[in-house]
């Protein structure tokens, strides 16, 4: 852990004296992730896509991914999007939980871990200029950072840009939601170039973004693209609220 981190976590420790955390799953006073949610986790069971991590009846490829491969190696998620991991993307996303990202970023680590890839570089999925000026931060960032130093691997979010501005995903078909993205993003072959990359985002749906991103990825000379969520979302979720 850098010196940063731990004077942050220290600084943060004192807070929570003073001003009781809340769960970001369940607003739980006394808690940034209380256990009973963390108890109510569910995780993506086998089997899944081998490639694309949707669950399904068989190992194996999805239809999906046999039709069109996608650009990264593997991806997976650790929990479905529902319950208090619905509501804890939500907290990060619109109110910069930073101790809630500290603090999910540790299992995310261990089940990352558990799949035995071999990473050099842990990227998040980079925002607009729109959006990260109205917002003023990357959301999976803040537990791609934590991620990333509890593993020992170097965080490079400047590794990839959003090269031109894209309309939100909410409401758009798989169809609409690929165009949106092609060739929306651009990679620094300088950071990449011969890199095991780590790409994370929040929530995967479709997986079009996360394609897109390992596209650019690889057209700078990554050497490899991974994926890895915080949640998938399922098709019984609905993708035009996701």
């Amino acid at each position: 852990m850098s010196s940063a981190s731990w004077l942050s976590q220290i600084l943060r420790g004192s807070l929570d004296l003073l001003f009781p955390p809340v769960c970001g799953g369940c607003n739980r006073v006394g808690f940034h992730w209380c256990p009973d949610c963390q108890e109510q986790v569910q995780n993506v069971k086998e089997p899944v896509c081998r490639i694309c991590g949707l669950p399904g009846t068989h190992p194996g490829q999805c239809d999906s991914c046999k039709t069109r491969i996608p650009a990264y190696e593997m991806l997976r998620s650790w929990s479905i999007f529902e319950g208090p991991v619905r509501s804890a993307v939500l907290n990060l996303k619109y109110h910069r939980n930073m101790a809630l990202g500290d603090v999910l970023a540790h299992p995310l680590a261990e089940f990352v871990g558990k799949l035995d890839w071999q990473v050099d570089l842990v990227i998040p999925v980079p925002l607009g200029k729109e959006r990260a000026r109205d917002l003023g931060y990357n959301q999976i960032g803040i537990v791609a950072k934590p991620v990333a130093e509890i593993r020992h691997w170097q965080y490079a979010p400047c590794g990839l840009i959003r090269q031109r501005e894209t309309k939100s995903q909410v409401g758009l078909t798989a169809a609409e939601r690929k165009a949106n993205v092609d060739g929306a993003f651009k990679a620094d072959s300088e950071i990449v170039s011969g890199k095991r990359v780590l790409l994370m985002d929040d929530v995967a749906t479709t997986g079009a973004t996360i394609s897109a991103c390992a596209s650019a990825l690889l057209q700078a000379d990554a050497k490899t693209v991974y994926a890895l969520t915080l949640a998938r979302a399922l098709p019984h979720h609905g993708i035009n609220i996701i």
